[in-house]
């Protein structure tokens, strides 16, 4: 059902837009027999098919970094953002685009890994020295909360205009991705994603405690290792490439759960990569207003999803066993 939903959504994306363009002049597109409008072919090719492959890129990574962070921490409210590792890309942003006045894509880029992956060798240093998850956890939004004052201090002392640029960036994105970058954002989403299929077993292991996880012959220390790697590789790439995206992470694995009504990883984990994918490109659909063309900001629409789900969570939390 997913894979048809997918597939469905992925053609509604490449037809839907500013310009409508006909599906079986999209089908043509692709298959390369297309004879049409130039231009069309231009929107189809440079512009959506990017998009939409992005779109179900980043919402998988997304989807199955918060599936990893929850079962890691036993929290139904975990995402991708709660280790700051979100908050460190927006710092390397802020950085570059206030401070040094960075404006090109590919140095806001790597100004968003770098600032990611700072702050995740900071929590892997502290997850050597620190046992407990709960802990760790609350390292980790604390370190968020510092990147956000840093963040804050910038934009007081910077420009209107500079300050807009951030904003601007921050507000998510699917489209700024192009044809030509979007290998490197396949690459490492694909990496991270195979990473996180191999940890299948430790996390199941996981879902009985720690202690059950050690007898099974687990390494506690070095899954946590692993899945803070995995989960950080994931962040920090969509961050970088496509800004600050909430919620997805957050509420899909609870949306997967509920589909399939099971906490084993081998089914869950996929079922949370597909339902990802699709939420996602549903999300970069609704931000083309019927009727005018004009595009709603991501962070506009992600909540309008996401938020239900999580308070369906909250009301019903006592109801649903999801660990287990």
């Amino acid at each position: 059902m997913l894979v048809l939903v997918l597939v469905v959504l992925f053609f509604t994306g490449l037809v839907y837009g500013a310009v409508r363009i006909p599906l079986k002049d999209v089908i043509q597109i692709l298959l390369g027999s297309y004879e049409g409008r130039e231009a069309w072919r231009h929107i189809v090719l440079e512009s959506r098919l990017p998009q939409t492959v992005t779109a179900m890129l980043a919402g998988g990574s997304l989807a199955v970094s918060g599936l990893m962070l929850q079962t890691l921490f036993k929290n139904p409210l975990a995402g991708p953002s709660i280790l700051g590792i979100s908050d460190g890309a927006n710092l390397g942003v802020a950085i570059a685009m206030i401070y040094l006045g960075a404006a090109s894509y590919l140095t806001t880029i790597l100004a968003a890994l770098v600032g990611a992956f700072v702050v995740l060798l900071i929590i892997l240093g502290f997850s050597r020295k620190v046992s407990s998850n709960v802990m760790l956890l609350i390292i980790g939004i604390m370190v968020g909360y510092l990147a956000s004052s840093v963040i804050a201090i910038l934009n007081y002392h910077a420009s209107a205009d500079k300050v807009h640029q951030y904003v601007m960036w921050g507000m998510g994105d699917f489209s700024g991705v192009s044809l030509s970058k979007l290998p490197w954002l396949a690459a490492f989403s694909l990496a991270g994603l195979l990473g996180a299929l191999l940890l299948i077993k430790p996390l199941n292991a996981l879902l009985l405690g720690e202690a059950y996880a050690t007898n099974l012959g687990v390494n506690v220390r070095r899954a946590r290792l692993l899945i803070l790697i995995c989960t950080g590789v994931l962040t920090a790439v969509v961050t970088a490439f496509c800004g600050p995206i909430s919620f997805i992470g957050l509420a899909v694995p609870h949306i997967a759960r509920l589909l399939l009504g099971s906490s084993n990883h081998r089914h869950l984990l996929p079922v949370t990569l597909l339902a990802g994918s699709c939420t996602a490109l549903l999300c970069s659909i609704l931000t083309v207003v019927p009727g005018s063309g004009n595009i709603l900001p991501l962070s506009a629409i992600t909540p309008i999803i996401g938020a239900p789900v999580i308070i369906y969570v909250i009301v019903n939390r006592k109801n649903i066993h999801y660990f287990n």
